[in-house]
C-alpha cells in the first residue's frame, strides 16, 4: 500500500510540473512563406495571428483562409511535438505516448 501511495504520489507530482511547463510552451508556425503566422500556447489557445498585408492585395479570400487554417495547424502539432518532448523529460527518458494502450 505504500508503494501505491508512493506511485501516486510521484504521478501527481509529475502532473503539477507538465502543467507548470505547459503553461511555458509558446510555439510560432506559419505558412505561405511567412504570409501568416500564428504563435500559440501549450494549451492551444491562440495568442496572436499576423497576416502580412500582402495577402489582402491579392483578395483571394480561400487562399487566405487556407493559409491561416494551416498555420494553425502547424502550431497545433508543435505544442503536441513540445509537449511530448516535456512528458519524456519528465519520465526520465521513457515515452509513455509509445507504451500501448496508456494514452
Amino acid at each position: 500500500m505504500a508503494n501505491l501511495h508512493q506511485m501516486l504520489t510521484q504521478v501527481k507530482q509529475m502532473q503539477e510540473q507538465l502543467q507548470a511547463r505547459l503553461a511555458q510552451i509558446s510555439v510560432e508556425a506559419s505558412a505561405g512563406g511567412g504570409m501568416v503566422s500564428v504563435k500559440m500556447n501549450g494549451q492551444k489557445q491562440v495568442l496572436e495571428l499576423r497576416i502580412d498585408p500582402e495577402v489582402y492585395k491579392s483578395g483571394d479570400r480561400e487562399m487566405l483562409q487556407d493559409l491561416v487554417l494551416a498555420a494553425v495547424n502547424e502550431a497545433s502539432r508543435r505544442v503536441d511535438a513540445e509537449l511530448q518532448q516535456q512528458v519524456t523529460n519528465l519520465a526520465g527518458g521513457l515515452n509513455p505516448f509509445k507504451i500501448p494502450g496508456l494514452f
